[in-house]
């Protein structure tokens, strides 16, 4: 079995769009989908505000470079380009974290960080998360509402929950 919690955003073009043809990507092995956010962006790039969400998929057929490739690939078919580290784009799939047979997977080449490295300080994937499970762990840093706790009273000032946007009709 190989379980993986990915996180998903886009603020290019139509982001929910995007967030659903992601979805949809992944339909065959999807476990749970979260609610959509709007979010304001992350990393000091001027841009339009994020839509985010998290999904949980498992297949065990799949390894952590599959999960990888898998949401690659749908962020290609999306027309996503890198252009500016941290910059707008239509379709973004990170892989937080996947657990194989042995537990959770461990990776340190630059291109497959396990876990990934930025989810403690973000909200945008650990609030959405915790909504579509509300015993999740990051691996090696603990429950993910402890984490999401750390951030302090504001973690969650820019981002509103969209419940009049749903990923699976």
């Amino acid at each position: 079995m190989t379980r993986a919690v990915l996180s998903l955003g886009s603020n290019l073009g139509d982001r929910l769009a995007h967030l659903r043809a992601a979805v949809s990507g992944f339909a065959d092995v999807l476990i749970a989908a979260s609610p959509v956010y709007e979010t304001a962006p992350w990393g000091g790039v001027e841009q339009d505000d994020f839509l985010n969400a998290v999904i949980v998929v498992d297949d065990p057929g799949t390894d952590a470079w599959g999960w990888l490739r898998r949401g690659q690939d749908l962020e290609n078919a999306s027309g996503r380009v890198r252009e500016v580290r941290w910059g707008p784009r239509t379709l973004d799939v990170d892989v937080v974290t996947v657990d194989g047979p042995d537990g959770a997977v461990r990776s340190s080449d630059p291109e497959l960080l396990l876990p990934h490295p930025g989810t403690p300080e973000r909200a945008t994937v650990l609030r959405p998360w915790l909504d579509i499970d509300a015993s999740a762990e990051l691996p090696g840093l603990g429950p993910v509402a402890a984490l999401l706790g750390a951030l302090g009273p504001g973690a969650e000032s820019g981002m509103r929950r969209r419940d009049d946007l749903v990923l699976v009709p």
